[in-house]
């Protein structure tokens, strides 16, 4: 049976050894990855990846958020960068956090779903051999910690120390996975992810730089806050998104407005009572009254169980200042996905829809990163994370990474060659939402969308001119040689990254099964 105790015990327990002596397992590493180790380079920083679950891109202050207040997050974007053209390659969880860990696409690292729903069980983790960046920073000299939420279903590697969620996780009262042993803690479950960070930063090896991923449930379903927040937002009329409570426009593909149930009317979340969640929807209400009052009720909890994850993002940043490491220290805070709230009617993520595909990407490095900077213009995504803090770690990226450094663009020496456009690909279908499996390009401006199996649908965005993604004009006589050259794009991207169809290939009929056909 897992141990049970509160936070503050927990974290005495820790640090005296009656559950897991955390100084030898720190010094003892893991067996799967024991390597030599070198020294890490002279001057090497520390790195701090702090990552969300579902948050949306404009759900921090920074990014203009005129409801919800983020200063601690909104601090690492005012001391650094912040990018708001970043974006995953697949949307939605396990397959994102392996494209950060590795720099590959999810038909490279071979996690192309979350493995759990029926017809993907089979679907697992990331291989035994998979190399990832905190593998390579750790036999490079540097001391390797994981804390929160994996969400990848094969246990981390390449870390001294870790200290994950159980699966999914609750909100409160977790079970954890602690260097191997079942564990739960009482509490919410992100101010545990905080307690646990802040115990490796004190107790780490002080004599080489250190690279711990941190990482919350929030602001995943199914929003749960703690009691602290049951005020926050409850006065507050949530505006009403883009697209909320009308149909898909005319051209829309059947893919959005017909085959996809992650529509806000489907939500059951708030129906019932919950014990950890204020005042919930009465279900008997009239339709279009009872959406409205469901997305209010998403929103506000939503938006509550964000305001934990910044307190504790301050902790680490305020222990950072008071021990003399915020100088040479990155921190990077991103989310594994996007997510929609309302816009189009959806919610939840998948779809290669901008609220869907783009995330936050704020960066901080005082000895390097000029503060208050913003940039608008590059595309930077997922599989770049691990080349970036590589390469920042004074260490040379392997080839075989498919996503690419932007430090000199973090650090303002310039974006000579980068790119101009980016492949999106989404393999989870049938499944729970019935997000069809789709590919596409994003450019600077135009987003093709290919729905592949039989009976295949496109549908083309301008993003200059629609940036809501309203109107479908791949079938535009004006838009056909554009479309003809979008297509090869998608090709000449997916054989670059390895991803081609045998000669002859035919795309199979979508299955339906739960699904509707």
């Amino acid at each position: 049976m897992p141990s049970r105790f509160n936070r503050r015990t927990a974290l005495q327990l820790l640090g005296a050894g009656t559950v897991l002596p955390l100084a030898a397992r720190l010094a003892a590493g893991t067996p799967a990855d024991d390597a030599p180790r070198r020294s890490a380079p002279k001057g090497a920083p520390n790195i701090i990846f702090i990552m969300t679950d579902d948050q949306a891109q404009d759900a921090l202050g920074i990014y203009g958020n005129p409801i919800l207040k983020t200063p601690n997050m909104d601090r690492i974007g005012r001391e650094g960068i912040r990018f708001n053209r970043a974006f995953v390659t697949t949307s939605v969880c396990a397959p994102s956090r392996a494209s950060y860990l590795t720099g590959l696409y999810a038909h490279s690292h071979g996690v192309t779903s979350n493995g759990e729903e029926p017809g993907w069980y089979q679907q697992m983790g990331l291989r035994h051999d998979q190399i990832t960046y905190p593998m390579l920073l750790r036999r490079a000299g540097y001391h390797t910690a994981m804390v929160g939420k994996w969400h990848i279903k094969s246990m981390p590697t390449g870390f001294d120390h870790w200290a994950i969620l159980q699966g999914q996780g609750s909100y409160f009262d977790p079970q954890f996975i602690v260097n191997g042993a079942p564990v739960r803690f009482r509490g919410h479950t992100d101010d545990v992810i905080g307690d646990q960070a802040m115990a490796y930063l004190q107790q780490r090896p002080t004599d080489r730089p250190f690279c711990l991923c941190y990482q919350f449930k929030a602001p995943h379903g199914p929003w749960e806050p703690d009691a602290r927040f049951y005020d926050a937002f409850k006065d507050v009329q949530m505006p009403i998104p883009p697209g909320f409570g009308q149909p898909q426009p005319e051209g829309a593909p059947e893919a959005f407005s017909r085959t996809t149930q992650q529509v806000i009317p489907n939500m059951r979340d708030f129906f019932h009572k919950a014990e950890r969640r204020p005042p919930q929807v009465d279900q008997n209400l009239p339709r279009p009254e009872r959406d409205h009052a469901v997305l209010q009720a998403f929103l506000r909890n939503y938006y509550r169980v964000l305001l934990g994850v910044d307190e504790n993002v301050g902790r680490v940043l305020d222990f950072l200042d008071q021990n003399g490491l915020a100088e040479n220290t990155i921190v990077i805070y991103t989310s594994d996905n996007g997510m929609f709230l309302g816009e189009h009617g959806f919610y939840d993520k998948r779809m290669m829809l901008e609220p869907s595909i783009r995330v936050p990407m704020l960066v901080r490095w005082p000895a390097r990163i000029h503060p208050g900077r913003v940039n608008d213009q590059d595309m930077v995504l997922n599989i770049d994370v691990a080349p970036t803090l590589l390469d920042m770690a004074g260490l040379t990226p392997p080839d075989w990474m498919q996503g690419r450094s932007w430090q000199k663009i973090a650090l303002d020496q310039g974006n000579a060659g980068w790119r101009q456009d980016f492949l999106y690909e989404w393999f989870e279908y049938p499944a729970v939402h019935c997000a069809r499996k789709h590919r596409g390009v994003r450019t600077q401006r135009w987003k093709l969308i290919h729905f592949w199996e039989t009976p295949e649908e496109w549908a083309l965005y301008d993003l200059h001119a629609d940036p809501g993604e309203f109107h479908n004009v791949v079938d535009e006589p004006q838009h056909a040689e554009l479309v003809a050259q979008l297509k090869q794009r998608i090709t000449q991207l997916r054989a670059q990254t390895g991803d081609v169809d045998p000669p002859g290939d035919v795309p199979p009929r979508r299955e339906t099964g739960k699904c509707p056909a």
